[in-house]
């Protein structure tokens, strides 16, 4: 049974998972604070997951100013998350998503019916998305699609 995509405009599914120090990680916790940007890639130490997760780390200050947090998901384990993470001294949270639940929970499709897809949203403090992109093919274009959301989000709330 195929679930639906989650949309622009639909509501978080709001998840639980296990980080690496072992402290359960809750979508609903952090946007009491702030706007999540929640990106699923398909594989650590991949060359455009790494460009990717990269770049998130390069930009990762503009995020912050921006009032939004980083969140990275794929099925990797949480000792891999671990090593990718420090090798590429990635400053944000790296989840595990085991049988990829959460994968479906948001409707995250595969490439090719094999490939885990590459799909990055942005979410409101109210739950809410408010962006979608999709691109197995182009990794550096979530980051710079989602500072653009981001940049016209702040603008619009000011």
């Amino acid at each position: 049974m195929a679930t639906e995509s989650i949309k622009a405009g639909d509501k978080a599914p709001d998840f639980e998972l296990q980080q690496q120090d072992g402290s359960t990680f809750r979508l609903y916790d952090i946007l009491k604070t702030k706007s999540v940007v929640l990106y699923f890639y398909p594989k650590d130490n991949t060359p455009g997951c790494t460009k990717q997760a990269c770049e998130f780390r390069d930009q990762y200050e503009v995020f912050k100013e921006y009032g939004a947090e980083v969140v990275g998901i794929s099925s990797d384990s949480e000792v891999s998350h671990e090593k990718f993470g420090q090798v590429h001294r990635l400053p944000f949270v790296l989840l595990s998503d085991k049988g990829g639940r959460i994968r479906k929970l948001f409707g995250v499709p595969r490439t090719m019916g094999i490939v885990p897809g590459r799909v990055t949203y942005v979410i409101d403090q109210q739950g809410t998305v408010r962006f979608v992109f999709n691109s197995l093919t182009k990794p550096l274009e979530h980051v710079n699609k989602v500072l653009e959301v981001l940049k016209c989000l702040g603008a619009a709330e000011v």
